[in-house]
């Protein structure tokens, strides 16, 4: 784990390094992952059976081993203990309503020239959610990703998730089922990503694929971009806490850990303007670590990416969570909007000493499907947008067209588009 401070003469230098660190697997994989989408496309389903077989272990020799029928999930669903039951719909809920209040307005009006202007929003027809299955299984993540696309209106909802050794956690059967998805396919990986994006005699291609995973499932989103929409490329956790001395460090500990313990390439910072807060938290850090099933990836992650930073002040803060532009943001204070107000770059924000960014995982509403690695700085969260378009429209009379024509037919003339020019003078009758 790094401890800096600003006050350290080499702090700008240290932090630029904090700041330009890659977390994305080093490996190159764009040649590879090319291939696999290069076979999936022309070899569709076998292509698929053969990748899966390879990577998870999983024989897709039949109908059954190849898709999971709607009613297991109903059956997943229904065998949940109560309490686990209402912690679900009590989620999925909460996602809807927030979600639906993300959704676009219509416009149609007529302006001063008398010309009719306006946009209608659509969902896409089909979308593909990718729902990981390798070192853990989300149902938060397939909520997440199904509900927005419910909420926007989209008809057809895929799931592809691999099966390892054919295994699958009911919890995400049951959470497909309460958010309504119309196929689940028990693949996964940049194969999946390619049967989503390019079609295979089994599986009907998508317009848009959204969620979570690997390297590998990221650089085969990266890599179809353009022939469907994706939401984002997206790489390790992330979590940065601005805190003051105040807290409790058992529970700043916790929260830091709580993206830790994700993945090895996880990145956890403490933001303190507190220096025996800093101590305490580290130490408290090492205590949690050693209760944790998850030890040892929470240790890989925080002894090579966790970092702590000791201020003069913590008005020295939101220029460096900027800086970071990370994934998610805390900001454990006694007035954390003072500081909320002067952060340009996050994905997602949790304000105040009671809201750990854990609770944003599972339900309080927003979606949790985010930008990482910076890329807070020019992206936001999955919402419903990712599964609609706008398409805009114009009509215009007699008097509207000789009002604002004569200027088309002059940038068009300036422009030696003559045919774009003429087709609006032989109306004008000029």
């Amino acid at each position: 784990m790094l401890r800096l401070s600003t006050r350290d003469p080499g702090f700008e230098e240290a932090f630029r390094r904090v700041v330009g660190e890659r977390r994305e697997s080093d490996e190159d994989l764009t040649r590879d992952v090319a291939l696999i989408l290069k076979q999936v496309r022309s070899q569709g389903d076998a292509a698929v059976a053969e990748l899966t077989a390879r990577f998870d272990e999983h024989s897709l020799e039949d109908d059954a081993a190849w898709k999971i029928d709607l009613a297991e999930c109903r059956e997943a669903f229904d065998a949940l203990k109560p309490q686990l039951r209402a912690a679900l719909e009590l989620a999925a809920n909460r996602i809807r309503v927030y979600h639906e209040a993300q959704r676009p307005q219509d416009r149609d009006y007529t302006d001063e020239s008398g010309v009719r202007l306006g946009a209608k929003w659509l969902p896409v027809d089909a979308a593909g959610l990718y729902v990981p299955g390798g070192r853990a299984a989300y149902p938060s993540s397939l909520l997440m990703n199904a509900i927005p696309a419910k909420v926007a209106g989209v008809e057809r909802l895929v799931v592809v998730t691999p099966t390892p050794k054919g295994m699958i956690n009911p919890l995400v059967l049951a959470a497909a089922h309460l958010a309504g998805v119309d196929e689940i396919w028990r693949i996964g990986g940049a194969q999946a990503i390619a049967a989503l994006a390019y079609g295979t005699d089994r599986i009907r291609a998508v317009d848009v694929i959204t969620g979570p995973g690997n390297a590998w499932v990221a650089e085969a989103k990266r890599q179809v971009f353009g022939l469907v929409g994706i939401d984002m490329v997206a790489g390790p956790s992330e979590i940065l806490v601005i805190a003051d001395g105040k807290n409790d460090p058992d529970w700043i500990a916790a929260d830091l850990l709580s993206q830790a313990e994700h993945d090895p390439s996880s990145q956890s910072i403490l933001i303190t303007d507190d220096a025996s807060f800093a101590d305490a938290v580290a130490d408290r850090v090492g205590a949690e670590i050693a209760m944790l099933p998850t030890a040892r990836v929470a240790s890989q992650s925080w002894d090579k990416h966790g970092v702590i930073i000791a201020v003069t002040s913590l008005d020295e803060a939101p220029a460096l969570a900027d800086a970071l532009a990370a994934e998610h943001v805390e900001i454990a204070t006694d007035d954390p909007d003072a500081l909320f107000k002067r952060i340009r770059h996050a994905g997602s924000v949790f304000l105040g000493r009671h809201t750990p960014e854990a609770v944003g995982d599972y339900v309080a509403g927003p979606n949790h499907v985010l930008p990482t690695g910076r890329r807070a700085r020019f992206a936001s969260g999955l919402s419903v947008l990712d599964f609609m378009k706008r398409t805009s429209f114009i009509q215009l009379d007699e008097r509207a067209l000789a009002a604002i024509g004569p200027a088309a037919i002059a940038l068009a003339e300036a422009e030696g588009l003559p045919a774009h020019a003429r087709s609006i003078e032989a109306r004008l009758g000029i």
